[in-house]
């Protein structure tokens, strides 16, 4: 099957076709990011990657793809809860629009379609617009909102996706116009998330403080002081982290878990030093220094995100440029799961 995958990022849609198994024999990938295109094209050399505006296209240009299958995660800023929520009068909702109003006049070769976006999409006008092609095109379709917590991955990421399918081609498990919030009404194992793994096993710095791959990582002692209370912190022998945004490290309350070396237990957590407890800065600040509280890497966090072991960054790509991308990207398990939900008919 021939793939056209439009925002890709950094390859996460790429990398769950592969994991999902599904056969495909070319693949055209478009982006318009200059940070993101480098790494697509250090993980996958051989792929066709055009650095484009999706609203570039036309219908020639997309005809000669043929594509069987197209995976898209479009812009999320026009829909998220912390963003203004201007939905399709924000700019960055038309290539969304726009390809929509190209799809219907394709030759006919497209199949099947995923999409991802941040929880809210779900409210959108723009998913609306969404749906009304679907219909009109006659596709049938199903949504979902899924975490990785409910897949056995000890990251909490609860997002909007969509799968369709051009009729007559069916589901293999029976499609409700509800949003489905349970994997297994969609036919995944029921003991697919029984258990998550702990957070020692994504680690990749190791305790050891003087290094200079931990202390690079390190929070910042004044960051600390006056944010500490709205960390969310986690340890080795954690089993969850908190949905890692692309302003992870450079804002601290919603943006991503933090880990501690030593173990944290909810009654540990109140012993967390507090400025009032201590006769001056100096002390307060040796205590904060004490905890060894530090980010997690971008090698921890695409695990997290279930990123095989040779993804890869070019080497001259900043931390915060890592985070940033990682932030913008998928759950590659979630969405490797939910392609051969929409390709299987049984």
């Amino acid at each position: 099957m021939r793939v056209l995958e439009l925002f890709s990022g950094i390859g996460g849609m790429h990398f769950a076709l592969k994991e999902s198994g599904v056969p495909f024999s070319y693949i055209v990938a478009a982006e318009i990011s200059t940070s993101a295109n480098p790494v697509y094209k250090l993980n996958f050399p051989r792929a066709c990657l055009l650095c484009r505006n999706i609203e570039s296209f036309g219908v020639d240009e997309i005809d000669r793809i043929s594509p069987d299958i197209l995976l898209m995660s479009p812009p999320c800023q026009p829909y998220t809860r912390n963003g203004l929520k201007k939905d399709t009068k924000d700019k960055r909702s038309c290539a969304l629009i726009n390809l929509l109003e190209l799809l219907p006049k394709l030759n006919g070769s497209l199949k099947y379609i995923l999409v991802e976006n941040v929880r809210g999409f779900e409210t959108s006008n723009a998913r609306q617009k969404l749906l009304d092609f679907l219909v009109d095109n006659h596709f049938n379709y199903q949504e979902f909102l899924l975490s990785p917590t409910q897949f056995g991955i000890s990251n909490s990421r609860t997002r909007y996706y969509l799968i369709a399918k051009k009729k007559p081609l069916e589901f293999g498990f029976p499609i409700t116009s509800s949003i489905i919030t349970d994997p297994a009404k969609a036919g995944f194992p029921m003991d697919i998330g029984d258990s998550c793994f702990p957070i020692s096993s994504i680690l990749e710095v190791e305790d050891n403080f003087d290094s200079p791959s931990y202390k690079e990582l390190l929070i910042p002692i004044e960051r600390l002081a006056k944010q500490i209370n709205v960390l969310d912190i986690v340890s080795k022998d954690d089993a969850r982290s908190c949905c890692f945004t692309k302003s992870y490290s450079i804002y601290m309350e919603g943006t991503g878990s933090v880990y501690s070396p030593f173990p944290l237990n909810s009654s540990e957590l109140d012993r967390i030093p507090k400025r009032e407890n201590y006769s001056s800065e100096e002390q307060f600040f040796k205590a904060l220094e004490s905890l060894k509280l530090r980010f997690f890497s971008p090698k921890e966090i695409s695990r997290l995100m279930c990123f095989p072991e040779e993804f890869r960054f070019p080497e001259n790509h900043t931390l915060k440029q890592k985070y940033k991308l990682l932030g913008n990207s998928i759950n590659v398990k979630v969405v490797a799961y939910l392609i051969r939900l929409m390709i299987n008919e049984n």
